[in-house]
């Protein structure tokens, strides 16, 4: 079967809100009276698999790069990690959205997004292998 107008790779899409000074950030796809636009997640639980590459003011374009397994990617880390842990979206917060954090010990479901590949840093664009594991729950 061959498929046309697909795309692979890195894309340029409308900014549905301010995403300057967001790049490593996860957004998520969504729509403006059926356009497509990304914006930073509003909950742990939405599907933000697509990379900020560059962002953009708000109803701009900017560069974004859906998360896949083949691919490592650099997303922004908060608090720290080692090689080899789970990484899941960090709390909305305000400050945090769009980050990730090591899968926490604290009751709760989570959904595993990718594996660490280095040690990283609160802040760092840390070096992570995309796993898109479904919801995981730890028991508190």
């Amino acid at each position: 079967m061959s498929q046309s107008n697909t795309r692979v790779g890195d894309f340029r899409v409308l900014a549905g809100e301010s995403l300057v000074g967001m790049e490593g950030r996860l957004v998520r796809m969504t729509h403006d009276t059926q356009v497509p636009e990304v914006k930073l997640p509003d909950a742990v639980t939405d599907y933000a698999i697509y990379l900020v590459l560059e962002g953009a003011a708000d109803a701009a374009l900017c560069s974004v790069r859906p998360l896949e397994f083949g691919r490592n990617v650099r997303i922004k880390l908060k608090a720290t990690c080692n090689p080899g842990d789970l990484l899941v979206p960090a709390a909305i917060d305000g400050t945090y959205d769009g980050m990730v954090q090591v899968l926490p010990t604290v009751g709760g479901t989570y959904r595993g997004l990718a594996i660490a590949e280095e040690a990283g840093v609160d802040g760092q664009l840390v070096l992570c292998r995309p796993c898109m594991l479904s919801n995981v729950t730890v028991l508190g």
